[in-house]
């Protein structure tokens, strides 16, 4: 079995010492992948059916939790870059976030008697704080894990591999979740729609997936093994440098090429996601087939796996989210098709529909991006070395993350606005009414047309981004050799990839001020191939070695 695992993912060596590190470090992905997929799927509907607060009130919740989300990122990605501990810089927080986790969620799914007909404020109050806990939380988790990544696989390839891992526990934290929810509500709560009386079933799901998250997080900390950060030397820190940073990080072009298709891409999704709940229940009619909707959703999301790996490993990362990406566009606007249906009926052509443009052409995908992004994210990072010389895993992916959270936020608002001005009637009164005409395209407006639009410009800008492979190798051997000698003489062609890759003049980077006028170009196998110098690699693998 454990060669079948890894000729899947494309892998060579003993099984410890390839695959298990990988399923090691996505113990995590549990979590992430699960916890926010529910909270997505549900939250807002949840705020509005069950537990009766207003569309705006709801969705102003998520966005204040979202925004303070990309706030507090930047803050931890300095923390952790900046972190002296015999666990490394990034482990122990793992640790840490288990506690604030548990009890945010719990809360999340538990009004404790408020009512947002009867305390819409304390509603607001509460939620808002319980949401910012699990938020803060979240970050104690994502912004270490995913700053890890670059020192655990350094290779092009083998980042590609870890990748794909976490996708398949990112789907094992979602499917196991969601059916947990559908147990607890079929049992307990009503198939109709959502409502007051589906109070018990959220909180006894909140209470099991909790406990279920922390194990999963616990155990990458527990197994996953990073190089002690005790003698590492850091700069002074100010706000000046802080700041400045972060304006360094835009400066990089890779990086601004990879930010710009990225932050498209999460637009599209919280238009839809938000939305998604309003669609199936009060435009379709078809809120009984919710779960069949989600469950397809989840299954195609996760069908597209295989196909983007494939994909990325033959043709390169941007070409994986080229091909792919149009299916996302195409689901998107099959959503406009669909056509009101009376309560208590089917129309089978819209069932259809609905299922094949939201719950299988759209997931499949919307994985191709989410993919590339997740592959180019940690190739920023040495881009980012060729400049400053430095490595910060955690500005550079909590940089991204700030910004795409904060628009995030105020695009999952500026749903709850627009259906509210378009007349979409929620709460535990809305549940059976008729929406109008107005409400209805409203609906369309925020699932189908503008996250469509939102996806187009992504996959389009996707042509920016100009990393290959190779470029990867070179700049990676670029680096080693300056690390080793002080100095690394480049050719006219890796000379200009580099500028064209890091927006800068190679004698305005770190790679190109050398500390000596002695001559050392990158070598090259027999094949052609860079060849990066091993012992930096080599030291941290014995520093990794001596972690565990």
């Amino acid at each position: 079995m454990s060669e079948r695992i890894k000729k899947a993912i494309g892998v060579e060596g003993k099984f410890s010492e390839t695959v298990w590190p990988m399923i090691q470090y996505c113990f995590a992905n549990i979590f992430m992948g699960g916890g926010g997929y529910i909270i997505s799927m549900y939250f807002t509907a949840f705020l509005t059916n069950v537990v009766g607060l207003d569309i705006k009130k709801a969705t102003f919740i998520s966005m204040i939790a979202i925004i303070w989300d990309g706030v507090n990122d930047p803050l931890m990605g300095i923390i952790t870059d900046r972190t002296r501990s015999k666990y490394g810089r990034h482990r122990r927080y793992l640790l840490l976030s288990i506690p604030p986790l548990v009890i945010s969620y719990i809360m999340l799914w538990n009004s404790f008697g408020l009512d947002g007909a009867l305390h819409p404020t304390m509603c607001v109050i509460y939620y808002s704080f319980a949401y910012i806990l699990y938020k803060t939380a979240y970050t104690m988790v994502d912004v270490p894990h995913t700053a890890m990544l670059p020192t655990l696989a350094p290779e092009y390839n083998k980042r590609t591999q870890y990748t794909s891992v976490s996708y398949i526990f990112n789907s094992v934290g979602m499917v196991p979740s969601y059916i947990i929810l559908l147990i607890f509500l079929g049992a307990f709560g009503s198939s109709n729609a959502l409502s007051e009386n589906s109070k018990t079933p959220f909180l006894l799901t909140g209470i099991v997936l909790s406990i279920v998250y922390a194990c999963s997080v616990f155990a990458t900390f527990k197994t996953c093994k990073e190089p002690s950060s005790l003698n590492e030397k850091l700069p002074p820190l100010d706000i000046k440098s802080a700041i400045n940073e972060y304006v360094q990080v835009f400066r990089n072009k890779s990086f601004r090429d990879y930010f710009a298709m990225s932050f498209f891409w999460q637009m599209a999704r919280s238009f839809f996601s938000t939305t998604t709940v309003y669609y199936i229940t009060y435009l379709a009619n078809l809120y009984k087939y919710y779960p069949i909707f989600n469950t397809f959703s989840g299954v195609f999301e996760s069908l597209a796996f295989p196909l983007n790996y494939a994909l990325t490993m033959k043709k390169g990362k941007s070409k994986c989210g080229a091909i792919v990406t149009p299916f996302m566009i195409i689901g998107l606007a099959l959503a406009l098709f669909v056509k009101p249906s009376q309560p208590g009926s089917v129309s089978i052509i819209s069932l259809v529909i609905m299922i094949l443009g939201g719950a299988v052409l759209y997931p499949f995908g919307m994985s191709g991006l989410g993919f590339v992004g997740n592959n180019v994210l940690p190739d920023i990072t040495d881009v980012d070395e060729l400049i400053t010389g430095r490595r910060r895993e955690g500005v550079i992916g909590t940089f991204n993350t700030m910004v795409k959270q904060v628009t995030g936020g105020i695009m999952t608002f500026s749903v709850g606005v627009v259906l509210d001005s378009f007349g979409l009637v929620t709460g535990n009164k809305g549940v059976y009414i008729a929406q109008t005409e107005t409400a209805l395209w409203g609906i369309r407006l925020c699932v189908s047309i503008l996250p469509m639009i939102s996806a187009l410009i992504a996959w389009l800008l996707l042509r920016r981004f100009k990393m290959t492979k190779d470029d990867h190798t070179m700049i990676r051997a670029a680096i080693a050799t300056k690390h080793k000698y002080g100095s690394v003489t480049l050719s006219e062609e890796e000379k200009a990839r580099c500028e064209l890759l890091s927006g800068y003049k190679l004698e305005n980077t770190w790679l190109g001020k050398n500390e000596n006028d002695e001559t050392h170009a990158l070598q090259k196998n027999e094949d052609g191939k860079y060849e990066i110098l091993v012992e930096k690699e080599a030291e941290l693998k014995k520093l990794l070695s001596e972690a565990e």
